[in-house]
């Protein structure tokens, strides 16, 4: 029978007024959580408006109960044992924000055993124990979302999940560490070394005290992970992965890189082959011109292909309280409006990918197949035929071959782009070359990026 709309929307508007107030505990009141409760207060009635019910946080557990009641008042129960949270009848999703991989997996599998829904900004957790904690909410059916974990202001998981769920990803890449791209950009526009620009990064509060987590590239791989297994469906495979940092990077690289008409980046890249996939971190060469390129300071941006919808790029705050508050509670929103639902239609949570038996092979390295830029140091500015020969001995495709401009204390440097050549080739080649007469020192070597289609 024909229902006039207007005459509708008043049972509608009782039905969903009788919606339970999804209720939240919180593990973690430092940068992250109290950015979450600052931005679920302010804007409590947009957020309700868009779940479709009330999002409330009720329990909060920290290690300074005092530090704690300063930020939430008390309006929110406060506890100093996370597992309380975990387990207490009076919430129905955990948001686990305090970090680490030791307590946080006990925590969140607590909660899951619970019946409880998890929300997680916690790369690290998700990298190492994902696998058994995803099996664990799919066997319990409850939701895992984690898109404060990868790019903090950027929703790249959900761009992966549904905005792009009609295709086939061929790749994706990533500037997906902010601290890192601090450092470059000072390195570049400022002519620092690696140590300068990390101690200014320091001194602003873009690195930590130990920063080795960003500049060893440990972060970024970790978000790379799971990019990975949303873009093709695979298994986290953290260990698998190509990791390489840029603190052996020299300032003269970044000089020489300009002066080709390129710039350094520290790039997350999963790449669909037929044997594999690609999974690296690595600094590499990105056109100038480039929009990647372009990404200056701490800011992200992740670029993806995919068959239908070709290039598309993402691009927003790498870190930040309210940046990374906003993907925590956009995962809340997606609770708030899947709770009761079939646990086949989590689209937050990996769900079959978690247990992908046909799961694709991560590629090894010397099987990875780009160009590559290498500088050379030679004896005499004349030698520069003598390298590109030595390089077209082993049939590496050269490209392009140049004297490096003069820089103070640093003798002839020979540059070299190659075309595209598999990494282990490129490797003996490197090696030959090293042993030829004219090269006066250590190659170096770094990987180039077209990020075309």
């Amino acid at each position: 029978m024909y229902r006039d709309p207007v005459e509708s929307l008043e049972p509608l508007h009782h039905r969903q007024a009788a919606i339970r107030t999804l209720r939240v505990g919180m593990i973690g009141i430092g940068t992250v959580g109290s950015g979450t409760f600052r931005v679920l207060a302010r804007n409590r009635a947009d957020i309700a408006a868009r779940a479709g019910r009330s999002i409330e946080l009720v329990m909060v557990a920290a290690r300074n109960l005092e530090r704690a009641a300063g930020i939430v008042g008390d309006s929110v129960a406060l506890t100093a044992d996370a597992m309380h949270v975990a387990t207490h009848p009076d919430v129905d999703v955990v948001v686990e924000v305090a970090g680490g991989t030791g307590p946080a997996r006990d925590w969140v599998l607590t909660a899951i055993a619970h019946g409880k829904h998890v929300v997680t900004a916690n790369k690290a957790l998700l990298a190492v124990h994902g696998a058994e904690i995803f099996a664990a909410a799919r066997e319990k059916g409850v939701i895992v979302a984690y898109e404060g974990a990868v790019a903090v202001s950027i929703p790249i998981i959900k761009a992966l999940r549904e905005g792009l769920a009609a295709n086939r990803i061929e790749w994706v890449a990533g500037i997906i560490n902010g601290t890192t791209n601090f450092i470059l950009s000072k390195m570049r526009d400022e002519g620092l070394d690696f140590a300068a620009a990390l101690a200014q990064a320091q001194a602003l509060g873009y690195a930590e005290a130990d920063p080795s987590f960003d500049i060893e590239g440990i972060d970024a791989a970790h978000k790379l992970t799971l990019l990975a297994a949303n873009a093709f469906g695979m298994p986290l495979r953290f260990a698998d992965a190509q990791v390489e940092g840029i603190t052996a990077l020299q300032g003269v690289d970044v000089a020489c890189a300009e002066q080709l008409g390129y710039r350094i980046k520290l790039l997350g890249v999963a790449r669909r082959q037929a044997a594999g996939v690609e999974l690296r971190v690595q600094p590499v060469l990105v056109p100038a011109a480039h929009l990647m390129a372009q990404v200056n300071g701490s800011m992200n941006a992740i670029m993806v292909k995919s068959d239908a919808a070709g290039l598309t790029m993402y691009y927003g705050a790498g870190a930040g309280s309210e940046q990374t508050a906003s993907a925590v509670i956009a995962d809340l929103v997606d609770v708030a409006r899947l709770d009761g639902v079939h646990a086949a239609q989590h689209v937050p949570h990996l769900g079959v990918h978690a247990h992908a038996t046909n799961a694709l092979a991560v590629l090894p390295r010397a099987a990875v197949h780009t160009s590559h830029y290498l500088r050379v140091p030679v004896h005499a500015l004349d030698q520069i035929q003598a390298i590109a020969a030595g390089l077209a001995e082993r049939k590496v495709p050269v490209r392009q071959v140049a004297l490096a401009a003069e820089r103070p204390g640093v003798g002839p440097q020979v540059l070299v782009l190659t075309g595209p050549v598999e990494q282990g080739a490129l490797d003996l080649a490197v090696h030959a070359l090293q042993a030829r007469a004219e090269v006066a020192g250590p190659v170096t070597t770094l990987r180039v990026e077209s990020l075309e289609g």
